[in-house]
């Protein structure tokens, strides 16, 4: 098929026209060719390089117009080649040949001529003159581009001639073009110049064509245009602007006729198909508008009026959005709508509807479109998280911002109630002091006849005054000297006059007089003579006790006085208060910073604890940063292994991304360490991780079950909060009779203080102090066993806590312990309290039971409840003291998820214990902790002076000087040894004996606090205690009871503190000594080894655990022992008081809260539910 072109002007880089244009090329789109960016922008740079005269001509070409001839690959000039400016002919590569090069990047090479009938010399030579140093000012990449499209266009044109008719004419055509091109760029020149070449040629050959093939008035008329362009370069650059937006309007004309072919085309093929959707552009890329079209014949909504689409990005995760589509210009029912792809889609996600209720889903699996070059699903994800972590920020922010407003607020409303208090206690006073002084006004005088008198009569506040006094008339009358001491309103501001009177010449008397100044706001005025001045007389005249009151005569208006006086009261009660609010302000936040700084401390101490093993640079782990994790598998199962592999999640193995695959671990450098570096994303809380032999397994090191796990800070996720509940049939403060009831309390608020949730079941027995409980009411009732069972709430120390109360009297005894039927009693009380959690649909993670007590929840559960409502709980038993309820341990141990007791030692030394030894495998040892706010000498009402660390020897000085003083003891520097403790032969009596004599025999003071059960032990003690008041009454005190004050007086007033213990599973009394900056002399057994590290013996053991030396402790349990113990701390307290004050400092920096455990039971708590 033949089809009539028409060439409206030359072929060039800034004016082809499509108006009349028949030519079947494919247009130039611009630099991006569906952006939504300016054409005009992009070509500004290449427009102004390239003008050509227009040109007008009439070609015919046939359908086969796309085809192309081969390229040639064109080089630079040689060296020796013609200079710039002329070009000689050559014979031009074909566009294939050249797109073919631009393919292989324009690698160089030697261009070979080639012989053509056409190879003749062109009709004239164009100099160039290049000005280099704007070459270098060219966008090259844009010129080269449009370049490249501009040789295209002019090689397909050419083509589409010669593919019609080989005429010398139209031979001449293509070949001016290929000279133009060949020459430009054998000698070097820029693709600018070389462009602007082959339009010259182009220019010249075709008004040559012109004039052969047009009429010679319209051939005139061309070459007049050419040749007036050309000379008229003045006209041309006038013209600039209007060539441009011709251009430009030229290009959009293309695109769209471009566009509309390419539509109409896919809706054919896709309809054709039977496939109801395509887009446009094919190629899907980020941060584009893409046009989706819709064939609603094929769709559910085949009959609706209304089609719309609604979507979102990236599985539906990212910015929905919802538009109206419109019918199209495309055969078939098409319709279509424009979206836009935000540059973080890596998939477009939507379904279509009618705007209410009809929708096309693609049979249930959404329609789907792939984005091309924009993110992949990680970086989306972590693009997700860096929004989410800027997301809680700002929220973060926000809620800091309302708490601030809030408090603000809140102590706006406190300063008014407050202010208004002020006031109420003003008016009360003034109240009082009014009626008060006006009595005092009703019996006041202006003078008594032969005692007294002023002059002048009448005066005011401020004048002077002269009091005359009749010494004749009074105890004074043989006193030798005189003094007034005076005041004012009932003695308002105490004692504010005193002065000597000096003798009178007046007669009738033995009058003396004194000059005063009247207060200014005085109504009346108070004095009594003396016969000194105050604090040195003795005799006194108070007027039998009633004092000399004088009315001034002339006073300020009593109205007026009571107001002023009522507004001062008030204000000295507000200055009053504010410095209180201000000191207990200062206080708390003083109190808040060490508490934040000791759990930082033990956080450090924690990672640091497992360092021999394995430990991270930095220590501190941080959401969205790379760390190194360094193993040594020397103190592990994998000693000796040629290889080993590092296995790593986050958030206990729950991480989205799964597990990572294992990584063979790289060797440090002169160390028996190897080394990983790990990337921890943001939304990492935990990161878990084990250690292998081999790639596929072999031998573990999981840390005998319990995984390595480190804390994540600075995650935008947090660990979700775990609910454990106690049952327990002790508590503290509200019915405490041992240690187990310190641990239930204590334990409960360090676990919540770590975000969990938390809740206590006990008995409520008759004898509960009530007091300590807020909230305290009835909730519900429920049976079991035929018994009803009335559950009561209540908030102790922070905690949640369900007391049950089951009406059969088990618990109406008025004790905890100490019944016959105790096993009884408990055994039901487990039962109940397993069967309220399961009637009240309460499903905890974990049911932590404590001794023996409460041991039968282990069983009960197992067997009556896990398989019945309750399967999520699982059960962690702990063993407080093995000597009691062997048999109710043994059969909880065999039940229990995981077990522990009170410390790492103790728990070594029952290993053997046949209770205990079939399952070391669920046995750990966790020390038990000490309740910061309860023993806190910062904070004690119980001590005379508050003191920290950087205070304690001021502290400690107060503490014993009131010790001393209520006890009874001399008050001096001596080292006193405190003893507080149960007097039992766990305890160490027989010890603790011979620690008080010794201590006597090194002239210290001892002072101990305890009673025994046993009362032979009691008696015993109590006939010690008379001897030893008797014979050294100054420096020794025996107090056989409890006395919680007394207690915390001696723990913050002795040096020492005294703990011989024969076994002991864990003890608090150490702890609460260190708290105190009192220094432990223990024996090494249980707790007490693991707690306390021998100033001279244990610097290693201690620095392996993150603690400095603290004590002293003895292996035997004998005196020889004891001695050698109290010996050295004594002399040390003797001979080093500077080392023994830092000493206290140092045990006092020492965290033995329940930071530590509660971490520690939290590891425990997650390998239970592994």
């Amino acid at each position: 098929m033949e089809v009539s072109l028409r060439v409206e002007r030359a072929l060039c880089c800034r004016t082809i026209s499509t108006d009349t244009a028949r030519f079947k090329i494919k247009p130039f789109l611009g630099l991006i060719l569906h952006g939504r960016v300016d054409q005009t922008s992009q070509t500004s740079s290449w427009k102004k390089d390239f003008h050509v005269a227009g040109v007008s001509s009439q070609i015919t070409a046939n359908s086969d117009f796309s085809r192309r001839r081969p390229r040639k690959i064109l080089t630079p000039r040689p060296e020796g080649s013609a200079p710039k400016g002329f070009e000689p002919k050559i014979q031009a590569g074909t566009s294939k040949q050249k797109r073919d090069q631009r393919n292989e990047g324009n690698k160089e090479g030697p261009a070979t001529p080639m012989s053509s009938e056409y190879a003749e010399p062109n009709d004239r030579t164009v100099e160039m003159k290049v000005d280099r140093a704007k070459e270098e000012m060219v966008e090259f990449h844009q010129v080269n581009k449009f370049g490249e499209e501009i040789e295209d266009a002019i090689d397909g044109k050419l083509e589409e001639v010669s593919s019609i008719t080989r005429s010398p004419v139209t031979e001449k055509l293509h070949q001016a073009a290929e000279n133009g091109r060949s020459g430009a760029l054998s000698d070097g020149t820029t693709k600018s110049q070389k462009l602007k070449t082959i339009t010259k040629n182009v220019e010249d050959t075709s008004v040559n064509i012109a004039k052969n093939e047009v009429g010679e008035n319209e051939s005139i008329g061309i070459y007049k245009d050419i040749t007036t362009n050309q000379s008229a370069k003045p006209t041309l650059v006038s013209k600039e602007n209007e060539n441009e937006d011709y251009s430009h309007k030229l290009k959009l004309e293309m695109e769209a006729n471009t566009r509309k072919r390419v539509l109409e085309r896919l809706a054919e093929e896709n309809f054709l198909k039977g496939i109801k959707i395509f887009y446009y552009p094919e190629v899907v890329k980020p941060n584009e508008d893409i046009e989706v079209f819709l064939n609603r014949s094929l769709s559910t909504l085949h009959d609706e009026p209304d089609v719309m689409i609604m979507g979102a990005f990236n599985d539906w995760r990212w910015k929905s959005f919802t538009a109206k589509l419109n019918k199209t210009h495309l055969k078939g029912d098409w319709w279509s709508c424009l979206v836009h792809v935000p540059k973080q889609a890596y998939k477009i996600d939507f379904v279509f509807y009618n705007g209410k209720d009809i929708y096309d889903n693609n049979d249930r699996k959404d329609f789907h479109i792939t984005v091309e070059g924009g993110m992949d699903v990680a970086e989306f994800e972590d693009f997700m998280l860096e929004e989410k972590r800027r997301e809680l920020e700002r929220l973060a922010k926000k809620q800091e911002e309302r708490e601030r407003q809030a408090e603000e607020q809140r102590q706006i409303e406190a300063e008014k109630a407050a202010t208004e208090a002020d006031r109420a206690q003003a008016r009360m006073e003034i109240q009082w002091k009014r009626e008060t002084l006006q009595e005092l006004m009703r019996n006041a005088k202006r003078f008594v006849d032969n005692v007294w008198y002023i002059e002048p009569s009448e005066f005011k506040g401020d004048d002077m005054v002269r009091l005359y006094y009749n010494r004749s008339s009074g105890p004074l009358a043989h006193a030798n000297d005189l003094w007034i001491h005076g005041g004012h309103n009932n003695w308002k501001d105490g004692l504010s006059i005193a002065a000597r009177l000096v003798s009178s010449n007046k007669t009738n008397g033995d009058w003396w007089y004194v000059d005063v100044v009247v207060p200014d706001r005085a109504l009346i005025l108070d004095w009594v003579f003396a016969d000194g001045p105050p604090q040195h007389a003795i005799v006194y005249d108070n007027n039998h006790h009633h004092d000399f009151h004088a009315i001034v005569p002339k006073c300020i208006p009593e109205e007026l006085y009571w107001v002023e006086e009522e507004h001062q009261i008030c204000k000295k009660l507000r200055d009053e208060r504010r410095l209180r609010e201000e000191a207990i302000r200062v206080k708390a936040e003083q109190t808040a910073r060490m508490k934040a700084e000791m759990k930082e401390r033990t956080l450090k101490r924690f990672l640091l604890s497992q360092k021999h093993i394995v430990y991270t640079e930095p220590l501190v782990v941080q959401a969205g940063s790379i760390v190194t994790v360094f193993y040594n598998p020397v103190n592990t199962v994998l000693n000796g292994k040629s290889e080993i592999w590092f296995r790593c999640s986050f958030n206990r193995w729950t991480h989205r991304m799964g597990p990572q695959r294992p990584q063979k671990m790289l060797p440090v450098e002169n160390s028996s360490h190897v080394q990983i570096t790990v990337k921890v994303p943001l939304d990492a809380y935990m990161m878990d991780f084990v250690f292998s032999e081999k790639e596929d397994g072999g031998i573990f090191d999981n840390k005998n079950g319990m995984d390595y796990h480190i804390p994540v800070s600075g995650g935008i996720v947090n660990e979700p909060p775990m609910h454990i509940v106690h049952i327990a049939v002790e508590m503290a403060p509200i019915g405490k009779v041992g240690g187990l009831g310190d641990v239930v309390t204590s334990l409960s608020r360090a676990v919540q203080d770590l975000n969990h949730n938390v809740h206590v079941i006990i008995p409520k027995y008759d004898c509960l102090n009530l007091s300590n409980v807020k909230d305290f009411h009835y909730q519900k009732s429920y049976y079991w066993g035929g018994t009803e069972i009335k559950v009561w709430f209540g908030m102790v120390e922070g905690l949640s806590v369900y007391f049950l109360e089951p009406h059969n009297g088990l618990f109406r005894t008025g004790c905890i312990y100490g019944c016959k039927n105790d096993a009884e009693r408990f055994g039901f009380f487990c039962h109940a309290a397993l069967e309220f959690l399961l009637q009240s649909g309460i499903n905890p993670d974990i049911i932590h039971c404590h001794d023996w007590s409460s041991a039968p929840v282990a069983w009960l559960f197992k067997d009556h409840y896990m398989q019945y409502g309750l399967s999520k709980a699982r059960v962690v038993f702990t063993i407080h003291n093995l000597e009691f309820g062997a048999d109710f341990i043994r059969k909880a141990m065999t039940y229990a998820d995981k077990a522990t007791t009170v410390s790492h030692t103790y728990a070594k030394e029952v290993a053997g214990n046949p209770i205990i030894a079939p399952y070391l495998h669920k046995f750990h040892g966790i020390l038990n902790g000490i309740d910061p706010d309860i023993w806190d000498p910062y904070n004690d009402q119980f001590i005379p002076i508050s003191y920290t660390k950087d205070n304690v020897v001021d502290g400690k000085r107060a503490s014993k000087q009131a010790l001393q003083q209520r006890l009874g003891l001399k008050t001096a520097d001596l080292p006193l040894v405190g003893i507080i403790t149960r007097l039992t032969h766990q305890k160490g009596i027989h010890l603790i004996k011979h620690a008080i004599c010794r201590t006597l025999d090194r002239n210290g003071q001892v002072v101990l606090l305890g009673s025994a059960p046993d009362p032979r032990i009691q008696n015993d003690f109590v006939n010690l205690a008379n001897q030893l008041h008797s014979s050294h009454a100054d420096r020794a005190r025996l107090c056989l009871t409890y006395d919680e004050p007394l207690s915390h007086l001696i723990y913050a007033g002795a040096d020492f503190i005294l703990v011989p213990s024969i076994f002991e599973p864990c003890g608090l009394t150490q702890l609460i000594a260190m708290r105190y900056g009192s220094i432990p002399v223990v024996r090494k057994t249980g707790g007490l080894y693991d707690t306390v590290f021998d100033v001279d013996h244990d610097k290693e053991r201690a620095a392996a655990q993150g603690f400095e030396p603290n004590g002293f402790s003895f292996d035997g349990a004998d005196a020889g022992g004891v001695n050698y113990a109290l010996n050295r701390a004594i002399s040390a307290w003797y001979d080093g008081r500077d080392w023994f004050n830092s000493l206290c400092k140092q045990v006092m920096e020492q965290d033995w809260s329940w930071n530590r455990p509660a971490l520690d039971y939290m590891e425990l708590y997650h390998a239970a539910r592994k």
